[in-house]
């Protein structure tokens, strides 16, 4: 296998890490297979993220910055914000059969850093509060007449993603992502 040059070392190691810690499970990879699968030493990978939490929490961030590039991708299509949030939906759904419904990269990091005050769990639940936020800003902007409803409403619709994401795991499809968003454009008419 060729070695990175000097200068893409990182960007090497995060693309394969990206692959092995979603496809395999972050725990089940170890930094010998990342450095292997992206061509250079551990001591590049080591010199580029510090440890493998270092690592970690990149893959996730980097993970969370593409994520919202596709929302923002998808939903800017639609004016309307309930639109918008309907397109959370079908952004979802595009993800994940993208990357074979493996689920979502976050929960699957967070049943495997079970400590909350874990890096790797900062990174999770800023992925999902911005989610959320993301959600409530388009319900606020959507029925400027009642903040607590659209509040409520934020609430559930990220029930509702999350269950969807998690069933899609087992069905293996994108019908559970039908259901939820024919449920997220009945709570939101």
């Amino acid at each position: 296998m060729a070695r990175a040059r000097p200068g893409d070392a990182g960007t090497k190691v995060l693309k394969a890490a990206s692959t092995l810690f979603y496809r395999d499970g972050i725990h089940a990879v170890g930094v010998d297979t990342v450095a292997a699968e992206a061509g250079v030493t551990k001591a590049a990978l080591y010199g580029n993220f510090g440890s493998k939490s270092g690592l970690v929490v990149a893959y996730l961030r980097e993970r969370d910055r593409r994520w919202q590039e596709e929302v923002d991708r998808i939903t800017a299509a639609h004016a309307d914000p309930r639109e918008r949030v309907l397109a959370v939906f079908d952004a979802y759904e595009a993800w994940l059969s993208r990357d074979g419904y493996r689920g979502c990269a976050f929960q699957n990091a967070a049943s495997e850093f079970p400590d909350p005050a874990d890096p790797v769990r900062e990174v999770v639940r800023h992925h999902k509060t911005a989610l959320h936020g993301y959600l409530r800003a388009q319900l606020r902007r959507g029925d400027r007449g009642d903040p607590e409803r659209a509040d409520a409403l934020a609430d559930e619709l990220m029930l509702l993603l999350e269950g969807a994401t998690a069933t899609s795991v087992v069905a293996q499809g994108p019908q559970p992502f039908e259901t939820a968003k024919r449920l997220a454009r009945t709570l939101t008419a």
